[in-house]
């Protein structure tokens, strides 16, 4: 079900598996792209990072589906453990339990399927991109551990863009390791003076104008 709050703007719930996932879907007239947020550690489809980049996505004439992989209850339980966070395949099975929705939902069945991904959530949505070769043409990872992504990345076939902070030394070791096993066309972007979650000036507003730039290069029907 979806409750529509303002036009184009839906809050839905997502069956994956035994569980239902909550989102928040946001699709601008004229689309043929939708991204699919992939949340990190301890985050949810709340995150103010995320919802900014969402909002520049959208400006760019992207749909957006911001949805928590976590339920409540789990998430509760994360944030004592902190070990669902790092269930790459739990998060992973949701991503494409999410992507098979999208593909069957009438208002975005027809719009090509990115996937951006933060922290832990970076490694879930490069192994839901393996697993969905044909549904999803493009990832995007913010601060993302692509290396939790293990066996899966040299299947990836969706282009990949890697984004991290040039203060976040250890994260661009694991994003440089990853890149070498990508196989597909890929790229590693560093922001210069950022910190693992681009709060320094100017940092987010970089990743987000990267991230437009390459979903709006994949995610049209001419690129597919």
């Amino acid at each position: 079900m979806d409750n529509t709050s303002t036009k184009n703007q839906h809050l839905v719930s997502v069956a994956a598996g035994e569980v239902n996932l909550e989102g928040n879907l946001v699709i601008p007239d004229g689309a043929t792209g939708i991204v699919v947020f992939a949340h990190g550690s301890g985050s949810s489809r709340h995150s103010p990072r995320n919802r900014y980049v969402a909002g520049v996505l959208q400006q760019a004439g992207l749909g957006t589906l911001l949805i928590d992989l976590l339920t409540h209850e789990e998430e509760e339980i994360d944030l004592i453990t902190g070990h669902l966070r790092f269930d790459i395949e739990l998060l992973a099975r949701r991503l494409v339990d999410t992507t098979d929705w999208l593909g069957q939902y009438p208002q975005t069945h027809h719009l090509q399927i990115g996937y951006f991904g933060a922290s832990t959530g970076g490694g879930a949505a490069l192994v839901a991109a393996a697993k969905r070769p044909v549904s999803v043409k493009a990832v995007v990872s913010r601060g993302g551990r692509p290396d939790l992504a293990g066996s899966a990345l040299p299947d990836v076939q969706a282009p990949t863009l890697l984004i991290v902070g040039g203060y976040d030394t250890p994260v661009i070791e694991m994003n440089q390791d990853a890149l070498e096993q990508l196989r597909i066309q890929k790229q590693l972007e560093i922001i210069p003076r950022a910190t693992h979650l681009f709060e320094e000036p100017g940092t987010l507003a970089a990743v987000a104008q990267l991230a437009s730039d390459w979903f709006t290069r994949y995610l049209t029907p001419e690129s597919s």
